[in-house]
């Protein structure tokens, strides 16, 4: 096996873990931080959602007609990471709470860092998408067609199990309880940690 395989499916799981971490908890983020309802909550989470799917088709044309598989997954990494920092300090309750009282004084500039970490989250994790797939098949020759056919069922695997296990463990860390001032449920953990993946996917 080439050795860049086992950098890619462990790119792929952190990856993973960061988008499908993010997301479990992004709603109730929403709705209990930023105090959306309903109707306003689902509509931004589905607006973003829609967004990440419709991405890889700008993440391929970059990667086709200008800078290539790998300058496209490097570049759009760090606009990813940059978005998941930037989640990670929008919900960072006492960056606002200037009269200590557990609440954000201006929830406009959580909503602002919201949309824009969102927006390069978006951009990231599609951007990416039709790249890393096709990039971890091309460091094979064409005589190893076992160790491709391998790499891609371990590939998924990375995947799915990056999803799993986000899923899990993320709504576990929004459910602690941290702050400077006062105590509120723990986005900025919730958030951090896939941040820091994403840094480590990087």
């Amino acid at each position: 096996y080439p050795i860049s395989i086992f950098f890619i499916v462990i790119n792929e799981f952190c990856e993973r873990f960061s988008y499908y971490g993010m997301r479990a908890v992004l709603v109730l983020y929403f709705k209990y931080f930023l105090h959306w309802d309903d109707n306003l909550s689902t509509a931004i989470y589905h607006t973003f959602v829609a967004l990440c799917y419709l991405t890889p088709i700008l993440g391929a044309l970059i990667a086709d007609s200008w800078l290539g598989k790998f300058k496209t997954i490097i570049s759009l990494s760090i606009v990813y990471t940059i978005g998941q920092a930037v989640m990670a300090i929008s919900s960072i309750n006492d960056l606002t709470d200037s009269n200590r009282d557990g609440t954000p004084d201006h929830i406009a500039v959580h909503v602002v860092l919201t949309v824009i970490g969102l927006i390069l989250i978006a951009l990231g994790t599609g951007g990416i998408k039709p790249c890393v797939s096709a990039f971890g098949g091309d460091q094979f020759n064409e005589d190893q067609e076992k160790q491709r056919t391998r790499f891609f069922s371990i590939f998924y695997l990375s995947i799915n199990a990056g999803s799993l296990i986000s899923t899990i463990v993320t709504p576990i860390l929004r459910g602690q309880e941290c702050g400077i001032h006062s105590k509120q449920r723990c986005y900025p953990l919730a958030f951090g940690v896939p941040a820091a993946l994403m840094a480590v996917s990087l």
